[in-house]
């Protein structure tokens, strides 16, 4: 899929990988169109029922460093080298992420981020923004995308060939071609939802330590909070949608009260808007987006949400988009052919993607419950043990996932299970650790 001449390229959702990949296209010299139903993100605030702050990690620097935009992102980037536990009675414990203090994961700024990448993207000519344009969906027999431009309520056509749909969990490309019966689509909801709430500055401050990311883990629920810039946290409310313990229980502001007093003390002592912001604020929902294929030849294709969205809690959603990006950028190299492009793309990334789906549904369970089980923190202190006495061997499953951005996720989950085994085996018999790690798991290349 050579560039020396520039071809066109439509990529429909100029959120995070839309903008990410049309700047690697753009690098190529791509003459590329990028059309969004929302209004600039650089002159409005359109963060309505959406995280504001999300987690970066090693696999989306990677991605960034490609893109040589970097530079302009660690200003906007807050570290965060473990997780805060809090308890009932307000006692907080530290779980480090990693052995060394190079690894962290960055809070960061939805909007921001997406704003830096947009700004990058002004820098080539060649491509052509068309925002508060919605999307319809693809037409595969007129070979034709449609929108609606929302200022005028006007609908038009374009060119199909090619397109890139990078339009996130509820895509309209997808949907499209979904209806059509050309690919097979699903959406596996969650049956808990969140809710985004603030704990604000104090004197310009974070009135949690900043360093962390804060997890209120309750068993069948939880909330965490992520530093922002400013001084503030954001924070979300995971709840069941139904139940004695759930969104649906809260159904008058005394009731919201009463359970958040009762679970999260010390978080609602910094929260002074907390009532107002839950009856105020919009009820997120949690699904992953299961798909097949990913492309139609070398006409369309689905990447990162669009494709396979999943849920947020290993905080890999950015990251997996942004290693497509990366993925793609690579494979352009390879392949001259489109239809050849496409479908290496979804060969590789596929066993990928629904690893990380599955790795990322396991930590939830983690989060909110299996942190507070003596067992697994003996075996986390197990694992960084292994992990300091043969690091090019045994590497924990979350350091794999978070901090080796070579080891790919489908190779971490595989190692993390065999790992696994290992640390029962050896909590039964110590002295067996270097036998069994010498027989299962060969070094990491």
């Amino acid at each position: 899929m050579s560039a020396e001449r520039p071809q066109p390229i439509s990529i429909v959702g100029a959120g995070l990988a839309g903008s990410l990949l049309a700047l690697l296209l753009a690098r190529r010299r791509f003459a590329i169109t990028v059309y969004d139903r929302r209004s600039d993100p650089r002159t409005a605030l359109t963060r309505a029922g959406r995280s504001i702050n999300l987690a970066l990690a090693a696999r989306g620097i990677r991605a960034l460093e490609r893109a040589h935009v970097m530079q302009r992102i660690r200003p906007l980037l807050i570290a965060m080298r473990g997780r805060m536990l809090h308890d009932r009675l307000g006692e907080r414990e530290l779980q480090p992420y990693g052995r060394t203090e190079q690894e962290v994961i960055y809070s960061v700024d939805r909007t921001a981020l997406n704003c830096a990448l947009l700004d990058e993207l002004t820098r080539h000519p060649q491509v052509d923004f068309n925002f508060e344009q919605t999307c319809l969906g693809a037409d595969l027999d007129a070979d034709a995308l449609s929108f609606r431009d929302l200022p005028s309520g006007l609908t038009y056509e374009k060119p199909l060939t090619p397109t890139i749909a990078t339009d996130g969990a509820g895509s309209a490309v997808r949907m499209s071609l979904a209806a059509a019966h050309t690919i097979s689509a699903r959406e596996e909801p969650l049956d808990h939802d969140y809710k985004e709430l603030t704990i604000p500055a104090q004197d310009g401050r974070h009135a949690l330590d900043p360093g962390a990311l804060h997890i209120w883990p309750r068993g069948g629920f939880m909330l965490i909070a992520l530093p922002n810039i400013g001084g503030s946290f954001t924070a979300t409310l995971f709840l069941p949608r139904t139940g004695a313990a759930s969104f649906g229980a809260l159904a008058t502001p005394a009731h919201v009260r009463e359970f958040c007093a009762r679970e999260f003390p010390d978080a609602v002592a910094l929260m002074p808007d907390l009532v107002h912001e839950f009856i105020h604020h919009p009820l997120g929902q949690l699904g992953t987006v299961h798909s097949a294929p990913w492309h139609i030849g070398g006409r369309v294709l689905l990447l990162g949400d669009a494709a396979h969205a999943i849920f947020p809690f290993h905080g890999q959603g950015m990251n997996a988009a942004f290693e497509d990006c990366l993925v793609f950028d690579d494979l352009l190299d390879e392949h001259e052919d489109r239809e050849l492009l496409f479908d290496d793309f979804e060969r590789r990334r596929r066993p990928n993607a629904e690893a990380i789906a599955q790795m990322s549904l396991e930590n939830y369970e983690e989060m909110r419950a299996t942190v507070l089980d003596p067992t697994f923190k003996r075996h986390q202190e197990l694992a960084l043990e292994l992990e300091g006495r043969f690091p090019d061997r045994f590497i924990r499953r979350y350091s794999m996932v978070m901090f080796h951005p070579e080891i790919p996720y489908a190779e971490a989950l595989r190692r993390g299970a065999v790992q696994a085994d290992i640390i029962e085996a050896i909590d039964r018999d110590p002295e067996r650790a270097a036998a069994l790690i010498h027989e299962r798991l060969p070094p990491i290349g």
